[in-house]
């Protein structure tokens, strides 16, 4: 079924939507749940979520990349879990690590002011991803935003374990440097 059908069954309110959803993007959320929570149950629990998010916004909006506004509900709904748990208790896993990284080139959350801000932000970023080669965009989405482990993606690219670490720092510097440029470091 292709998304177009399946965003209809949401908009007709048919009892098939969930299931014709989680079968053809069931593994790819619990993929982007398992990388941020490192936990199989929380992260089933947060495709779960993903699916009745889904359900109680379609009426409101019709996604034009069904994946990428799945992919993007999972992604928060798994962040906002593990901010949860962090606030229970204090631990690691591949999530904070990424964003760990991320912090030097970012500025404090304090220091951005409006959402009009972050969406310049973000604006600044996506410039920036064009600038990379495909190689080094591939690498670091997996990494930033999937928040995949170094193993895997080396692994699924074919690298060693260093050369995707020399990669993300040294995509890192290059963020840096261009976030700079425009004003927001």
């Amino acid at each position: 079924m292709d998304d177009e059908q399946i965003v209809a069954l949401y908009w007709q309110r048919s009892d098939r939507a969930i299931p014709e959803t989680a079968a053809k993007y069931g593994a790819y959320c619990r993929t982007i749940a398992q990388n941020i929570l490192s936990s199989a149950e929380d992260a089933e629990e947060c495709v779960n979520d993903t699916w009745l998010r889904a359900w109680n916004s379609m009426p409101d909006q019709r996604p034009t990349g069904l994946r990428l506004y799945l992919g993007r509900l999972t992604r928060w709904l798994s962040l906002e879990r593990l901010r949860k748990e962090r606030r229970d208790k204090r631990g690691g896993g591949e999530a904070s690590i990424a964003l760990e990284e991320l912090s030097e080139c970012l500025a404090a959350p304090g220091d951005l002011q409006q959402q009009v801000e972050l969406r310049e932000l973000t604006g600044a970023v996506n410039r920036f991803l064009g600038t990379l080669s495909p190689a080094e965009r591939t690498v670091f989405l997996a990494r930033y935003w999937y928040a995949c482990p170094i193993h895997t993606i080396a692994v699924k690219h074919g690298f060693g374990e260093s050369k995707v670490k020399t990669m993300l720092h040294r995509t890192r510097k290059k963020l840096q440097k261009h976030l700079r440029e425009e004003g927001y470091l």
